[in-house]
Order: C-alpha cells, then sequence, then structure tokens
C-alpha cells in the first residue's frame, strides 16, 4: 500500500493540496489495506503532500490497522472521547497549525463532519480528491486482479447452488438462504448487496424485491448475487428458465445474450466507454425492446460492487487495461418476467476476460 500512499502524496503536492482527509472506508482500505465498518464512528486518513500521514479511528481496532502493515502514526480515540479534539493536538505536535488547502472526498463527508474539520483550519480552501481516488483505483494490479477472480469464482458457485435448489413450490427466500448458507461455507462473511432471486413476473421488476413468491413451470429465475472477498467484490445475474420456455421468453432472452456479446466484442483498450452501452442499446431498440430496457450496460467494479467509472451511454471516457467493471443488458416485461445476463469483465492488452465464467446459453432447469 505504500505506493499508494506515495502516489497519492505526490498528486497533493503537484496540486498544491496542502493535505487531504480521506474518511470513506473504501478509500482508507485502498490506501491501508485495512478495512473496517465504524459504524457512527469517525474514521479517516490524514494524508499531507510532505509529512507522514496519520490515521485516526476507534481505539480498540489500532492493533488490526497495525496488523494490516501501518506503520505511521495513529490517533486513537475512545467512545467517551473527542476524536477532532485528539486530532487537533496530534496536528500541533507535528507542527502542523494550518493549511491552505485541504482536500475532500465530497460525496462522502458529512456535513457536521466537515464544520469539525474547518473548525480546526478555518481559513482552508476545499478541494475535491475523490475524482483522484477513483482514478487511482480505476486500474487494477495483480493482486487486486488475482483477488477479484476468486470473488467472482465464488459467485458463480453460488448461481450453481442456487439452480441446484430449484424445485417446485420453493420461494425466492428459501433459494436466499441456500446460497448465503453454502457461501458462508466457503469462507464468504459478505454479499456485496442484498441476494437476489426474482421468479416469474417478478423477474420484470429489474430491482425487485425477492419474497414468499413460489417456484411453478415456466417460470424465469433470475439471479443477481455477489460477494465480498479479501475487500473486493463480484457481481453476477444469470435468468433460467423453469421446465419450459415460451418463444416470446425464448427471444427476450437471445436478444439480451446478443447485446451482451456484442458489447463484450467491443471491450479493449481504446474503446470509448458509452458505446458499450450504445452497442447494447441498439440491439435491444431496433428488437423493439428499447422501452424495457431502463438502466445502463453496467458499473465499475473493485472494492465497491458499484464504483467508478458510470458505463453509460454518455461517458466520453476510454477502456484501459486493468479496468474492471459489470456488462448487464436486460429486457424487462412484467407480465411475462424479465432477463438480465451480467459478466464481470477485466480489460486485457489486446481485449478483455470475463471473471465470471457461468455459461449464457439458455438453460432450462428439470
Amino acid at each position: 500500500m505504500e505506493h499508494r500512499l506515495n502516489n497519492f502524496s505526490d498528486y497533493l503536492n503537484n496540486n498544491q493540496v496542502d493535505m487531504a482527509f480521506i474518511n470513506s472506508t473504501e478509500n482508507v482500505f485502498y490506501l491501508t489495506g485495512f478495512h473496517t465498518d465504524p459504524h457512527e464512528r469517525l474514521l479517516g486518513l490524514l494524508v499531507f503532500k510532505e509529512a507522514d500521514p496519520v490515521a485516526i479511528l476507534p481505539s480498540m481496532e489500532e492493533s488490526q490497522l497495525r496488523d494490516a502493515g501501518w506503520k505511521y502514526d495513529i490517533i486513537g480515540y475512545k467512545d467517551h472521547e473527542d476524536p477532532w479534539s485528539k486530532m487537533k493536538d496530534q496536528l500541533n505536535e507535528k507542527g502542523i497549525h494550518s493549511a491552505d488547502t485541504i482536500g475532500l472526498e465530497k460525496q462522502v463527508l458529512s456535513y457536521g463532519r466537515s464544520e469539525s474539520l474547518f473548525s480546526l483550519f478555518p481559513e482552508a480552501k476545499v478541494v475535491d480528491v475523490e475524482g483522484q481516488l477513483n482514478e487511482m483505483r480505476v486500474v487494477k494490479d495483480e493482486q487486486e486482479i488475482s483477488i477479484m477472480r476468486e470473488a467472482a469464482e465464488l459467485a458463480d458457485y453460488g448461481v450453481k447452488i442456487g439452480t441446484e435448489t430449484l424445485k417446485e413450490g420453493i420461494t425466492e427466500m428459501d433459494v436466499i438462504a441456500a446460497i448465503e448458507y453454502e457461501l458462508k461455507r466457503k469462507g464468504v462473511t459478505e454479499m456485496s448487496f442484498s441476494t437476489m432471486v426474482l421468479f416469474g413476473e417478478k423477474s420484470g421488476q429489474p430491482h425487485g424485491n425477492p419474497g414468499d413468491r413460489k417456484l411453478k413451470p415456466g417460470d424465469f429465475v433470475l439471479f443477481d448475487l455477489g460477494v465480498v472477498w479479501k475487500g473486493y467484490t463480484s457481481d453476477i445475474t444469470r435468468t433460467f428458465a423453469y421446465k419450459s420456455v415460451s418463444d416470446q421468453q425464448r427471444s427476450i432472452y437471445e436478444k439480451v445474450k446478443e447485446a451482451l456479446e456484442a458489447s463484450l466484442s467491443i471491450s479493449k483498450p481504446g474503446t470509448r466507454i458509452g458505446d458499450l452501452d450504445q452497442t447494447a442499446r441498439d440491439i435491444i431498440t431496433e428488437a423493439g425492446y428499447g422501452d424495457k430496457f431502463p438502466h445502463r450496460i453496467g458499473h465499475g467494479l473493485g472494492i465497491n460492487v458499484h464504483e467508478f467509472p458510470s458505463m453509460s451511454h454518455l461517458n466520453d471516457g476510454t477502456l484501459h487495461t486493468g479496468m474492471t467493471y459489470t456488462i448487464e443488458p436486460g429486457i424487462y416485461d412484467p407480465e411475462i418476467g424479465g432477463v438480465r445476463l451480467e459478466d464481470d469483465v477485466l480489460v486485457t492488452q489486446d481485449g478483455y476476460e470475463t471473471l465470471t465464467k457461468t455459461p449464457k446459453e439458455l438453460r432450462i432447469i428439470d
């Protein structure tokens, strides 16, 4: 993690930013290798353009930060102590009494905490450094890619368990329970998001809520799930048919699969990000389902399950080797159900690799 801190400090120095206060758990993890959920407690990282960084966190988690390899100063505080007062004392000891410019994650830091921070530096100007951290995180190194391959393999396993659990009369929540139980047995402590299993007409809701809907012949079955593994996420969607499939269902499925494969085919360094969305959208629109594809083609993937960049047709950015993201076209009909197919994608030097491996051919579960 040392090189990440150094790169970020260099960025601050080159842009005349005296210090940055990093508050998000994800960016603290990225810069330190330490992952925690502080709940309502303050977690932060002070990074300077010249001085060594300082971490601030509850005292009960100091040893875990040290175990992650942190070798710099720590401001630890107990629940009855004011962390901002302790931060002020530590900065004074370091001879840091003022800052002309402070970098923040503007989308993360709360109004209340920003007030506390600027009570220490009332004259400081604010700049947003979240974009720089996004740019740093968007290209994964080999260690990150290795972990994400493992996370994707576990997501594939979750889908496998889900299909093996299907039987007439089982509920969506029953299937979710089976998936998450088996993933726990594999060592997964956290899902990337609330696991989604939707039957029949409910699969026609892009973000439907699983419940007690029972499986019956002729239903689409949509799985959308992912895991958090060693700090990184996966995200897969597959849709199956149970017992039988109508001509209309088959037509919708094949069109979504065609859109996915078309977007994959242009996934390579230099491709305009928005073209991935537009390519899939054109295929679905020309088939007459344009109004039934209401979301973007995908999203960045890494420490967060949804992170930079947004894979919208409006995005003029370009793909680079080492980027990871999802491609997930869908067609949703509230009466007969919907289809979404989603892969986790890594941009390679000359193309792409799908990290998720579950086959995408239409499968009818007997």
